[in-house]
């Protein structure tokens, strides 16, 4: 990845919820580092974008993949499965967002190869703090590879 492009970070988020994506776009918009970020809104479309197919042929691979696992057409773990098995997608760090508290779902995610898993506040500015809390680790802190 060259930091040194206007492209910066490139966030894939995958989330049906209209509402989380409007608080993550703003969360990301005061970001320190120049983020891209692009939206798929159920599991297919989300694995459509990663494997560029169809409308997706020229999708640019993202540094970064937040995922929530309640999606509709194909859940989040099922993404998560099909992500950390292909050899092209698995160095993607994936974080999973989602509200779910269960520890059947927290374990499954990182039996899975999720990077984190990181339950979804109700409280709005504690979920943008979330999500800024993200942003500052993996797109401050974090070394990501290349593509």
């Amino acid at each position: 990845m060259d930091t040194n492009t206007n492209i910066g970070i490139r966030v894939l988020l995958v989330e049906d919820n209209p509402g989380d994506v409007r608080l993550t776009r703003e969360a990301l918009k005061e970001a320190k580092v120049n983020n891209q970020l692009h939206v798929a809104e159920d599991g297919v479309e989300a694995m459509n974008f990663l494997q560029r197919k169809g409308e997706y042929s020229d999708a640019p691979r993202p540094d970064l993949i937040l995922l929530d696992l309640n999606l509709p057409k194909k859940d989040g773990r099922e993404v998560l499965e099909e992500i950390k098995q292909d050899p092209e997608l698995k160095r993607i760090p994936v974080v999973v967002l989602t509200t779910s508290q269960a520890e059947e779902d927290i374990l499954r995610s990182y039996n899975l190869h999720a990077n984190c898993y990181v339950s979804k506040p109700v409280d709005l500015d504690q979920f943008i703090n979330i999500v800024k809390s993200i942003e500052d680790f993996w797109l401050t802190i974090v070394r990501l590879p290349s593509e």
